[in-house]
Parts: structure tokens; C-alpha cells; sequence
């Protein structure tokens, strides 16, 4: 008798060809289509597994599998997800499992979860975080779904993910999209980090002077402590990295693109009303970074004139790794305010001690600092921001006058670092009791009668500022 596949992967790029690797590599049998079946006939060649069982259509992918079935889609968000998913339904039976494994746009994941419930079958939209390397020896995975539909695929995903002091980087995180949106502000989170590190090279180069071999030292002495991180470790790489030409980074452009999940963050900090100023400047600086002609005119036509910023290159190297730490502390509390307001509005219970231990390995912004999160959030519980934490409160306290100085360093340098000032000018405005916002409720009644609050009486009041001055 045939044996049967324990799972199913269809798309096999390279995410999808590693994952399903993964999957052999620990003794499940997996079978493989694509839609474009040479596909298949070319990981089989490259890679023989014993595990592997390939397909030439969807129905005999799906009468390979097991009951319950259980497949995973690395395909292209949008519509190839619902194809594809609508074409595997002809096949399918109630209880099976369909898993959308890509960065789909946690409303599509919804609206195909209580499609395809109503069908019987199980959708879960799962984020993977790691690149090919991660979905090949262990990702960060973040599954949602049922919880029926968890306890039939959550044993064989925890097995595949990255672990962590013995623990899988992977838990359930709630219903429907909840898997697809705890990715999305991790890819928020990871543009905004990416940037304050571009910033902080930007700042050692050209204000502290520092050469590709000293950053190279920096970074590799800053990965040895508290910043130490999947994104700093990168970057130590590439600045000691050469070809025949030199250093690689001195011939890569300063344009960078982006595929859409950092947008889809800023939008939904917008559409919930959640300041993620940190997080939308690193998809803002990708923005900027296309306009290069128009950079390289601006930058002939005004002349910027630097002041002496009396400071030693070992003296702002460490000025700008405290405000680098500070400012991931800024754009991990937005996540997590961004998350929680989230879960408000969509009835998720998001745990974020468990949501913060998916991210401690395999995945993109994996870092040292992780576990003192977990431990802030464990010890206080229900937090409204990570600012108000004891540990973070007291790091913010030691760095802030660092943060502050770095600030007139690149205003008077003329150094464009948006991420860290967003840092400063978010701790600012959050620690801030009363601001100006009263002013801006006086300008919108007197202007268009919307009405404003009392600080002493509750209610709306509209007063007629014209009569009072006169008919203008």
C-alpha cells in the first residue's frame, strides 16, 4: 500500500522549496506540486529527498495527503492564493487545512477564513520570517487560524521552526488574521530597524569619519552586547565584505525598494489611530531614497555648512549606540501599541509575551534585547506602552541625554537620521501631559464649528468665536 504524504506544499520557489526541505529534513513526507509542474520535475533532480513525494496536478496532490490534509501555500499574495485555494476545494473534504504561508494582507486572510469556514475547510494565515535560510533550517512562524485547525498543523510547524533555549519559535496567536497582521508589524518593526541602523552607519562615516574596516570593528564589538542582533551581525558582515573592486557597499546604490508590508503597517496605524511615527519613517526614508536625481540636484543647489561638533569619533560612536538601542525600544513600543489596539478592535487576544518569544530566533529582527521584553511584559503584565516598563524606563532614563545630544550632532551636520528623531520627538510627546492639542481644537470650531472638550465639565461646546470678533 502507498504511503501517504503527512503534508503538502505547493509553490516552489525559493521559500517554498526550503520549507518543504525543512519539512523532509524532519521525517514528514511532503508531497510538492506547482502550478508550472517543470517546477516540481527540477527540486526533485536538485534535491532527491526520500521524503519527497512530487505531483503533476492538484488532485493527485491532494490524494497523496492524509487525512486530515494539511498544505501549505507559498505562493504569491493576492489572487493566486484564492485560486488556487478555490481549485483545492474541489478536492477537499471537511476538517482538511489550508495554510497561506505568504505575506498576504491580514484582510484577504479573514475574509478567506470565513469563506472557506463556511465550506468546512480550515484557512490559516500563517507569517514566516527568516528569508530562504530561515524556511530552510528553522523560521520564526505565526500561525492563525482555528484552534482545531492549530492542534492538527501547530505540532508539525512548532517541530520545523527555529528554537530557543529548547523553545519553538512558534505559538498560536489567535483567529482568523490575526498570524498574517502579528507579521505585518514585525515587517513594520524591521523597516524601522533597518533604517536607525543606516542612520547610525550614515553618522559614523561622515560626521565621525569612520572607514568601512572601523565600522566593521564597531559593529562587531556592538554585537558582543546589549545590541546584539540578526540585523547588526549582518551588517558587521557587509562592511568587512570585498570583491575585486573594493568593498561591495561603497558600490551598491542609496536607493531602496519596498513590496508593500511596511505600507500596509502605517495604513492600518492610521486607519486604528495608533502613532507609529518610528515605524512609518523607515518606509518614508525607502520613499525618499527613489528620488536620487532629485537628491543629487537639491544637494548642488543648497550648500550645507557644517559646525564643529567638538566631539571625538570614540565619543559620538557611543552616543549614537545609545540612541540606536533607544530607538529600537521606540519602534518595538509602537508595535506593540499598534498590536494592542489591534486586538482591541478585532476581539484577538493577543499574548505579547508569547507574540515577542516569535520573534527570538529565525526570524529578521531577532535580537539579544527580545528577553528583557518578554521579562518587562511578564513582570508587568497589561502595560498600556514598553516605555512604561521598569527596565526600559530606566535605559531611557541612561540614554536619553545621549539621544538628545546625537540630535543637534546631525542637525548641525546636516545628516538626515528621520528614524531616531521620530524616536526622540514619539518619547517626547508621550511624556508630555499637556501639548498643544487644545489650540488645534479651538482653530477647528472657530473654523468649521466641530465643537471642542472642557478640561472641567464633560460634553461638547461650540462657542461663536466670529461674533466675538466681529464678522470678518
Amino acid at each position: 500500500m502507498k504511503k501517504m504524504a503527512n503534508i503538502g506544499v505547493i509553490g516552489l520557489k525559493v521559500m517554498g522549496r526550503n520549507l518543504a526541505l525543512n519539512l523532509a529534513d524532519h521525517g514528514y513526507r511532503v508531497a510538492l506540486y506547482n502550478r508550472t509542474v517543470s517546477v516540481v520535475d527540477e527540486v526533485m533532480a536538485a534535491h532527491p529527498h526520500e521524503n519527497f513525494v512530487p505531483t503533476d496536478s492538484p488532485a493527485a496532490f491532494v490524494n497523496s495527503l492524509e487525512k486530515p490534509r494539511r498544505i501549505i501555500l507559498m505562493v504569491k499574495a493576492g489572487a493566486a492564493v484564492d485560486a488556487l485555494a478555490d481549485t483545492l476545494c474541489e478536492y477537499l473534504e471537511p476538517g482538511d487545512i489550508i495554510m497561506d504561508g505568504g505575506n498576504s494582507f491580514y484582510k484577504d486572510t479573514v475574509r478567506r477564513t470565513a469563506h472557506y469556514a463556511a465550506r468546512g475547510i480550515h484557512f490559516m494565515g500563517t507569517g514566516i520570517s527568516g528569508g530562504e535560510e530561515g524556511a530552510r533550517f528553522g523560521p520564526a512562524i505565526m500561525p492563525g487560524g482555528s484552534p482545531e485547525a492549530y492542534a492538527a498543523m501547530g505540532p508539525i510547524l512548532e517541530d520545523i521552526a527555529a528554537k530557543v533555549a529548547g523553545e519553538p519559535c512558534c505559538n498560536y496567536v489567535g483567529p482568523d488574521g490575526a498570524g498574517h497582521y502579528v507579521k505585518m508589524v514585525h515587517n513594520g518593526i524591521e523597516y524601522a530597524d533597518m533604517q536607525a541602523i543606516s542612520e547610525a552607519y550614515l553618522l559614523l562615516k561622515n560626521v565621525a569619519g569612520l572607514n568601512n574596516e572601523q565600522l566593521h570593528e564597531v559593529f562587531a564589538e556592538w554585537n558582543e552586547g546589549e545590541l546584539e542582533s540578526y540585523l547588526v551581525e549582518i551588517t558587521r558582515d557587509i562592511f568587512a565584505t570585498k570583491d575585486e573592486e573594493g568593498y561591495v557597499l561603497d558600490t551598491i546604490l542609496d536607493v531602496s525598494r519596498q513590496k508593500g508590508t511596511g505600507k500596509w503597517t502605517a495604513l492600518e496605524a492610521i486607519e486604528l489611530g495608533v502613532d507609529t511615527s518610528v515605524l512609518y519613517s523607515g518606509l518614508n526614508a525607502r520613499y525618499m531614497s527613489m528620488f536620487k536625481a532629485e537628491r543629487e540636484q537639491a544637494a548642488k543647489q543648497f550648500d550645507k555648512k557644517s559646525y564643529n561638533i567638538c566631539l571625538k569619533p570614540a565619543e559620538l560612536t557611543e552616543m549614537v549606540r545609545q540612541s540606536l538601542y533607544l530607538t529600537k525600544i521606540m519602534c518595538y513600543a509602537q508595535g506593540f501599541a499598534l498590536l494592542k489596539a489591534a486586538g482591541q478592535a478585532y476581539g484577538w487576544d493577543l499574548n505579547f509575551v508569547n507574540v515577542t518569544k516569535l520573534f527570538r530566533g529565525g526570524c529578521i529582527i531577532r535580537a539579544k534585547f527580545l528577553q528583557e521584553i518578554i521579562e518587562a511584559f511578564s513582570e508587568s503584565g497589561a502595560v498600556d506602552n514598553l516605555m512604561l516598563t521598569a527596565y526600559f524606563g530606566r535605559k531611557i532614563e541612561e540614554y536619553l541625554p545621549a539621544l538628545r545630544q546625537l540630535i543637534t550632532v546631525a542637525s548641525n551636520t546636516g545628516t538626515p537620521i528621520p528614524a531616531i528623531m521620530s524616536a526622540m520627538t514619539y518619547f517626547d510627546a508621550y511624556t508630555t501631559a499637556t501639548g498643544g492639542a487644545s489650540l488645534v481644537q479651538a482653530q477647528r470650531d472657530y473654523f468649521g464649528a466641530h465643537t471642542y472638550e472642557r478640561k472641567d465639565r464633560s460634553g461638547s461646546f461650540h462657542f461663536d468665536w466670529v461674533a466675538y470678533h466681529g464678522n470678518k
